[in-house]
């Protein structure tokens, strides 16, 4: 998938609406071979996917090995809403708290103070922490309206074709 379909992709409404969203499903290959899906909060900042984890997170020693991933944004309505992100993950440790990590928790209802009481107690847990960049390399979004996984794609092709026949 080239670069300007990406961008075409990711800088429609409803990709917008879902990179402002705050969780998103990361799938990898754990190192025992099997597939692992979590989730986890991210921030999207126009070009790349910002996850944040622990330094002592276990899935970093899968992404070291196997630095491919998967993502999914979605909704929890029907008709769903759905982008697909495929890319590479970077892996950045860091000292201190990510900006990142500060903003992506930052649409949870939480008071003035609610805030800066997380803030201090996330501060005084971590001395670090490791980003997990991903830039997209292929993404699709899915709105089960003007866009439909590929699978479903396919039937509504045949099936235009067995009634024009």
């Amino acid at each position: 998938m080239d670069r300007s379909e990406i961008t075409e992709i990711l800088n429609r409404p409803l990709s917008q609406e879902l990179l402002a969203r705050d969780l998103t499903r990361l799938a990898y290959v754990a190192q025992d071979g099997t597939p692992r899906t979590v989730p986890i909060g991210f921030a999207w900042n126009g070009t790349e996917i910002v996850m944040c984890t622990t330094k002592n997170a276990p899935k970093l020693p899968s992404l070291r090995a196997n630095p491919m991933v998967a993502l999914t944004i979605d909704t929890e309505v029907h008709p769903p809403k759905i982008l697909l992100i495929r890319g590479r993950a970077e892996l950045d440790v860091v000292d201190g708290i990510p900006e990142e990590y500060l903003q992506m928790n930052g649409s949870y209802e939480m008071t003035a103070e609610q805030r800066v009481e997380w803030e201090a107690e996330v501060r005084s847990l971590y001395d670090g922490m490791v980003r997990i960049v991903v830039t997209p390399t292929w993404v699709k979004l899915i709105d089960f309206e003007t866009t439909l996984p590929s699978a479903v794609e396919e039937l509504v092709k045949q099936r235009a074709e067995r009634q024009h026949a």
